[in-house]
């Protein structure tokens, strides 16, 4: 992190500043109880930039990558790090992400060296593109060791928020009813019996053709590798169908045992295309969808406001629907804020974006794939944009493709405005 104390302003032997195209490796560092700045280890400082680019608000497990770190998180949106099995704040970091960069930029900060020789750039071995980081951030703490100047410059910062709005200056979105859709917790629709739900979506085959069913990998003119395993009145565990829209064959057994794995909410998706029969449902834990107009525009829509979504779910006791039933989840980096262009097109997706969130298909509860902390809030496959004013973490604007993308993944869940209307 940025800290005081970098040095000052200055060239070297009238030779300039070094060029722009080299490495730039970011070094993090905390502070210790001393108050001195400790900085951590390569492979640390690149596991943290890699769960930076993905979610700025996240939080970092250092020890996925350093076994005496094992305890210890970093929350980005707060700076701090805490222990998990003590939560307390052993260590912190402050400011925002900021952090110095082993390297050359256009602006250089140079410590100053008795030898007054140029700053040595660290180049690509290969002399396009950068080096790996641990590789270049090592060559630098070597060149202080050594005695030469090591130049220091900023990475770029994400612009992740807009500027300050008031209160009088939020509308609500065009076309759009209300601000805020809240969901609760919902039971289990136990009511919904398997063997019926499978049925009605399905045609029984009489004569099914000789090839392998894709549930269970027996053949269809045999028996469902469920026989034995699961057992309903009335399905016999040769009977055959087929999904009505798709046409995929499977065993009815073998339907059955999948629609009872799942979530038991009344609608079935079909394992080869994944159409979806029925209205699908998620497992999203109880919280709050607010959204409304800003008057700041995105890059890439100079011309319009921007329709701002601010997620929000605290963390709770999983129900019966989740991994692990009775145990605590968490919820990191919550309140979420994400953007869309107020033009046509964005409307539409917030339209489709509420209606996945009544659904509860927004969010889920599993492992994180860029922290690996288990029990957790994560999305569920529909990509939003939370970077406000940049894209340096591909998860901002401009995106010329984002929107029919986001609109592809609400249609791989079943919601779209054709569904609706279906």
């Amino acid at each position: 992190m940025s800290r005081p104390g970098q040095g000052v302003m200055m060239p070297v032997n009238g030779l300039g500043f070094p060029p722009q195209n080299v490495a730039r490796v970011v070094v993090w560092e905390w502070l210790n109880e001393h108050s001195r700045w400790r900085p951590y280890t390569a492979t640390v400082c690149h596991h943290i930039e890699n769960v930076l680019k993905e979610d700025a608000r996240g939080s970092v497990v250092l020890g996925q990558v350093d076994a005496q770190l094992v305890p210890y998180v970093i929350d980005l949106q707060s700076m701090h790090q805490f222990r998990q099995d003590t939560g307390a704040r052993a260590r912190w970091l402050t400011g925002s992400p900021d952090p110095l960069v082993w390297g050359v930029g256009s602006t250089c900060g140079l410590f100053s060296s008795p030898l007054r020789v140029p700053a040595l750039p660290v180049k690509n071995l290969n002399g396009t593109g950068p080096v790996h980081p641990a590789l270049a951030g090592m060559t630098g703490i070597l060149l202080c060791a050594a005695g030469l100047p090591v130049c220091l410059t900023r990475a770029p910062k994400p612009i992740l928020h807009p500027p300050p709005v008031s209160k009088s200056d939020v509308k609500p979105v065009p076309g759009v009813p209300g601000v805020c859709r809240k969901t609760k917790k919902k039971h289990l629709k136990k009511s919904k019996n398997p063997e019926d739900v499978v049925r009605r979506y399905m045609q029984k085959v009489k004569n099914p053709p000789d090839e392998d069913c894709t549930i269970c990998m027996e053949r269809l003119v045999t028996a469902s590798g469920y026989e034995g395993v699961l057992r309903h009145k009335g399905v016999r565990p040769e009977l055959v169908g087929r999904l009505g829209r798709c046409g995929h064959m499977y065993h009815l057994l073998c339907l059955v045992a999948m629609y009872s794995n799942g979530n038991k909410d009344g609608s079935l998706q079909c394992p080869t295309c994944k159409a979806i029969y029925g209205e699908k449902t998620g497992t999203q834990p109880p919280g709050k969808m607010e959204f409304h107009l800003i008057p700041h525009s995105l890059p890439g829509f100079a011309d319009t406001q921007t329709i701002r979504i601010v997620y929000d779910i605290p963390t709770g006791i999983q129900g019966p629907e989740h991994p692990n039933p009775g145990k605590k989840f968490t919820a990191r980096g919550f309140p979420r804020h994400c953007y869309l262009p107020n033009n046509e097109k964005g409307r539409k997706v917030l339209r489709l974006l509420i209606t996945a969130w009544e659904r509860r298909l927004i969010f889920t509860i599993g492992t994180s794939n860029t922290t690996g902390e288990s029990d957790t809030v994560v999305w569920n496959e529909i990509h939003h944009k939370t970077e406000f004013g940049s894209n340096l973490t591909g998860h901002g604007y401009p995106d010329a493709s984002y929107l029919d993308n986001v609109l592809a993944e609400l249609t791989a869940q079943g919601v779209s405005e054709a569904a609706a209307k279906a």
